[in-house]
């Protein structure tokens, strides 16, 4: 009998075609899901768990997880420089010290990362570099100057050279990205420079070498927010952008949290932000007051004129700050200030703001 303009011989052979080609997804399917587990597993396991020949390893001052990985797979101490990445970025290791190692081939990963982690410096540290949480960009490359002997110049070229950035946003995927190279940002590494302290073996090394374990550390900070970041919908830049205000606006007896539920809760209802820092960050000034005529400043950083967030980080936030834009309070607060004390009060709203603004600038 004829179905559909089709005998029941061509239905079976439909049928069988259709069988055979889901089977065929199927095993394609399973075979690499297996294939990607059994090499992954592969390469968790020890190179050759007879072969406990020590293997000389040095690993250099600024290294990142990426130098130590290359190095040892091409040692021959692991099996997978890939791997090794993802298995430190999914345990979180951290804190890997330079120096000379023996590591075998008979060493399992939490083995070889433990070894890392409580090895002995190789070189005498000559310079180390402290950059405080709120730095902007102009302020680390004085840092920088002053403890390496480079002009300030010099450093700011380097960090503006546009070039350079693009060989970074190649290296560092996981926070730097063409948003950076927005044309209405000022500096493209503002915020992505880690406060912290950085530790060299040369009284000068290279700016490269100093850039790029500050970007490496904020890596390494902003990666440990991944999950966070991705329920939030939230970009690296956005999300230090945040964070940067947040670090600007706070004071040490801040709480960091109601602050950053005063500007979610600004940006929710279409309300400028009203920043002070980010006029300051236009001006290109430290002021201990911003005035009314400050406020008219040209810029696309002027978060009286302009609704939203400015175009990028105005500082390098600390991770209080990141932690803070990734979980702020849920309040209903619209405005705070900061009193001589250092005290930050809450308010609802602009009569409340003002009844206590007038109460503290009173007393300066």
């Amino acid at each position: 009998m004829e179905q559909n303009g089709l005998f029941p011989k061509d239905i079976q052979l439909v049928r069988k075609t259709v069988f055979i080609v889901s089977a065929v997804i199927i095993f394609l399917v399973v075979a690499t899901a297996i294939g990607s587990y059994v090499y992954i597993e592969s390469a968790l396991k020890p190179v050759d768990p007879t072969d406990k020949r020590p293997v000389a390893i040095s690993i250099p001052i600024g290294s990142t997880v990426s130098d130590i990985a290359t190095t040892l797979e091409k040692k021959g101490i692991i099996k997978s420089a890939a791997v090794f990445r993802y298995y430190v970025k999914f345990k979180n290791h951290a804190n890997f010290q330079a120096g000379n190692y023996k590591l075998t081939k008979a060493m399992t990963l939490p083995q070889i990362i433990d070894s890392l982690k409580k090895g002995k410096v190789m070189e005498e540290i000559k310079v180390k570099i402290t950059i405080p949480e709120g730095k902007n960009l102009e302020d680390i490359a004085t840092i920088i100057s002053q403890k390496t002997g480079y002009t300030k110049e010099e450093v700011m070229h380097q960090l503006n050279d546009r070039a350079y950035i693009q060989t970074l946003i190649k290296k560092y995927p996981m926070v730097l990205s063409n948003d950076v190279l927005n044309k209405n940002i000022r500096y493209p590494l503002e915020g992505y420079l880690f406060p912290a302290t950085y530790s060299f073996a040369e009284e000068k090394p290279p700016l490269s070498s100093i850039i790029e374990a500050m970007v490496e550390k904020t890596v390494e900070v902003v990666g440990k927010y991944e999950q966070e970041m991705e329920e939030k919908n939230f970009t690296p830049h956005r999300l230090l952008t945040i964070a940067s205000l947040i670090e600007a606006e706070a004071t040490e007896k801040a709480d960091r949290k109601k602050i950053a539920s005063v500007f979610y809760n600004r940006l929710h209802i279409g309300m400028p932000l009203q920043t002070d820092p980010t006029i300051l960050y236009a001006l290109g000034t430290h002021k201990e007051r911003v005035y009314y005529e400050d406020l008219k400043v040209n810029s696309p950083y002027n978060t009286y004129i302009h609704k939203g967030l400015p175009p990028g980080p105005i500082a390098s936030p600390g991770e209080m700050s990141i932690q803070a834009a990734l979980e702020p309070d849920q309040t209903k607060y619209l405005y705070f200030l900061a009193t001589p004390e250092g005290d930050v009060i809450f308010t609802n709203t602009l009569e409340e703001h003002n009844r206590e603004k007038a109460k503290y600038i009173g007393k300066q």
